[in-house]
């Protein structure tokens, strides 16, 4: 399966019985499948299968579809002037203008009165509000069909730039793993000279608490069970890629287990060379997780 961003813009037009109809869908970055519409007056029937239709399309992002109707021209309302009315209010403020001297009334000012200018609804069947339905929802599932063609590109991109992400860690790890500092004799001879620290007559320990310091180094000298587990995640980040799929929350979990390892590796690190490593490796999971806050 393909991987998807959650990012991507398209448009899709139709015509029918010379109604223009037009979907503008974009999506951004969100934890669900949020959807907001923006339709012509008269179209609110149609709201519920809209969201309907972009919730089975899509997992997660916030989506914003525009819906466009052009009505053709012979269709169009004719204005219907009230002309007993606009007579009345004309003669009106003529009689306000010669007993208080007030400016004259425009012919635009008179029209705009409520009740003088009428625009008459178009009469529309059933059957012509359902042909029409049909075809914006055929037009929006073509709309849909684009921006997930457009999620999907940026998605490979993404794909690529997360596996480079995964080569990344994995480099960085075998290079904590065969550092020098972690050879038998370079860890036995830093836990001697702790030691020897712990023996000095002043630190004042009995036996069985030099033992119990002793093992603590030992243990804290060791990355081993990091290492496994940051190669472990590297596998596991390159199944959920190769998977596809809504996988972003999945991947996400993955940079933070990755990120919690780093950090237990500089915290453990008692060698430069390791404590850079483990820096670098921090820098490389924090790029990991930003670009994977994209993916669906």
């Amino acid at each position: 399966m393909n991987l998807q961003s959650m990012t991507g813009f398209a448009r899709a037009i139709a015509e029918h019985d010379g109604n223009a109809v037009a979907w503008e869908a974009k999506s951004v970055n969100g934890k669900s499948a949020e959807v907001r519409l923006r339709m012509p007056p008269g179209f609110e029937r149609i709201e519920v299968s809209v969201r309907q239709a972009v919730q089975r399309r899509f997992s997660r992002g916030s989506f914003q579809a525009t819906l466009t109707v052009t009505r053709p021209a012979g269709t169009q309302s004719q204005p219907v002037v009230n002309e007993a009315f606009l007579k009345d209010v004309a003669g009106l403020a003529k009689r306000l203008q010669e007993q208080f001297g007030i400016a004259p009334a425009s012919a635009d000012g008179l029209l705009s009165l409520r009740g003088v200018l009428d625009l008459p609804e178009v009469t529309e069947t059933e059957e012509m509000r359902s042909a029409l339905d049909a075809v914006i929802h055929a037009t929006l599932d073509v709309a849909l069909t684009h921006l997930q063609q457009a999620r999907q590109a940026e998605g490979e991109a993404l794909r690529a730039l997360l596996a480079g992400h995964l080569d990344a860690i994995e480099t960085l790890t075998l290079r904590a793993e065969a550092d020098p500092s972690r050879e038998p004799a370079a860890i036995r001879n830093r836990i001697t000279e702790q030691v020897k620290l712990l023996l000095d007559p002043a630190a004042n320990l009995d036996e069985a608490r030099l033992y119990q310091e002793a093992a603590f180094l030992a243990t804290k000298a060791d990355i081993r069970e990091e290492i496994d587990r940051l190669k472990t995640h590297v596998v596991s980040g390159r199944s959920l890629l190769n998977s596809g799929g809504a996988v972003g929350r999945k991947l996400d979990f993955l940079a933070q287990e990755f990120n919690r390892e780093s950090n237990t590796l500089c915290s453990k690190s008692n060698a430069a060379a390791v404590t850079a490593i483990g820096l670098e490796l921090k820098a490389v999971v924090d790029q990991f997780r930003e670009q994977v806050q994209n993916l669906e």
